[in-house]
């Protein structure tokens, strides 16, 4: 769907909580028309003299037709989340009163809402910038504590912070340099190189932080995919339900019963890990749909963050899967059935990441939870530090290191100051470009905000 500029003039409504039936439901509506719209149904008293932050119960009635009973939220601008004039309608969760408010309020001169236009409403209106507007589809969809403190952070302004910081700093050199242009038959120079080179590879150290952030980042966000790989009947169907610690998968002693993937997740200190158990893998078959369900877990392994390798340890076949070998710095070797083997042996590919279990009596399994948070997230997230979780953040990053690359190099080449200003007016614009101090592409802006939900 193409994107449409919002028009600011207009009046727009949706719902805020989710489809369905409740005990209660939201209704949103902001623009100039919000409290004189609303105003005609409310007949409890009037709302146009009414203070800002302010809550107000009655009936809804339209052409003589009692509606609901409701409690009314004012919000006048500025002092609202769009900036404009805000009413937050909360009445009955029924589905048919709430489309009924919303058919009756579009009678009366609103629109609806397109995905995510309150927000981007408060974004052109000042009350957000476009890092903190971001921020806000992510603390929706957050679905871990490090995913919804990270957002958290965002959303106050932690991101954006930051880059300001850098920014005004090198505005004031570029000031600088741009005045030099003005008296340049007069050989002045009014920066001084030395302190700005040291500028330069201080932004450019914060740059490289915040670009090392986003693997981290994208772990918080997505969650840490884990390949459970290995032999037919090694227990990797086991193994998913003593992580879970449910009985989710089908467990059974005929080798190969899973033949597709299964995918659950696990929260591990607070994040996402996204466990995949996979058909099992050995050297031949004749059978077509295993031979399919083989090479689905040989992805699912190259793909994901981490593979869980499982070997049964009361097999004598103690060979691991040579396609593993190139995976093996993300690979932890789980030898499993140990309270059924004699063998102290450990096949491993890497034998410091190397967990001995029993699957079925659930021994050893907390002590692999712990590995596979250390291997994905190291130590404890310190959520109070800027961590980078959107990959359009991440792709202006790479592009400002490439611009600072070129200030630097043109500053030890001792370019000119024109074409010294060229440089940095291009790195000013990504710095400018994350946080939306500079005018963006209006297909950028409608693939951003058409992520939101209606009401946001």
């Amino acid at each position: 769907m193409n994107y449409i500029p919002g028009n600011n003039q207009d009046t727009i409504v949706a719902l805020a909580t989710p489809q369905g039936s409740g005990a209660l439901g939201i209704i949103r509506i902001s623009g100039n028309e919000a409290f004189s719209i609303v105003n005609e149904l409310f007949s409890a008293k009037d709302l146009v003299g009414q203070k800002t932050h302010t809550l107000h119960f009655g009936l809804l009635e339209y052409e003589g037709e009692i509606i609901d009973e409701v409690v009314l939220s004012l919000f006048r601008n500025p002092k609202s989340y769009t900036g404009e004039d805000v009413i937050e309608i909360s009445c009955h969760g029924s589905s048919y009163i709430q489309q009924r408010i919303l058919q009756v309020l579009i009678e009366l001169g609103a629109r609806m809402a397109r995905p995510g236009e309150f927000t981007e409403r408060a974004f052109f209106n000042g009350k957000m910038d476009l890092t903190q507007a971001e921020a806000v589809a992510d603390l929706i969809a957050s679905n871990s504590k490090a995913a919804q403190q990270t957002a958290l952070k965002q959303l106050r302004g932690g991101f954006s912070e930051d880059l300001q910081k850098l920014r005004n700093e090198l505005i004031h050199f570029a000031a600088l340099i741009e005045l030099e242009l003005d008296f340049s038959e007069e050989d002045v120079e009014f920066v001084d190189r030395t302190e700005f080179m040291k500028l330069i590879t201080t932004i450019k150290s914060a740059t490289q932080q915040l670009i090392d952030s986003f693997r981290l980042g994208n772990v918080i966000k997505n969650g840490v995919r884990v390949a459970i790989i290995g032999r037919p009947n090694a227990g990797k169907s086991t193994l998913l339900n003593a992580l879970l610690n449910e009985q989710r998968a089908i467990v059974s002693d005929i080798a190969g019963t899973t033949r597709d993937t299964i995918e659950e997740t696990l929260n591990i200190n607070g994040s996402i890990f996204r466990l995949i158990d996979t058909a099992g893998i050995r050297e031949h078959s004749s059978d077509y749909i295993e031979n399919l369900g083989m090479e689905r877990s040989k992805s699912n392994a190259e793909e994901s963050h981490i593979i869980i390798y499982l070997i049964d340890s009361t097999s004598k076949d103690d060979s691991y899967l040579d396609w593993l070998i190139p995976f093996k710095d993300k690979t932890i070797s789980v030898l499993n059935k140990v309270d059924a083997s004699d063998s102290d042996q450990v096949v491993a590919l890497m034998e410091e990441k190397t967990v001995k279990i029993s699957a079925k009596q659930k021994t050893g399994i907390e002590e692999l939870k712990q590995l596979m948070y250390q291997m994905a997230i190291g130590t404890e997230i310190q959520t109070e530090n800027t961590i980078v979780t959107n990959a359009r953040h991440h792709d202006i990053l790479l592009r400002i290191a490439e611009s600072l690359d070129d200030i630097q190099t043109g500053m030890q080449s001792q370019l000119t100051g024109d074409l010294l200003a060229i440089d940095i007016r291009r790195c000013l614009h990504y710095l400018g470009e994350i946080s939306g101090k500079v005018e963006h592409d209006r297909d950028i802006l409608g693939t951003i905000f058409g992520k939101f939900c209606i009401g946001k």
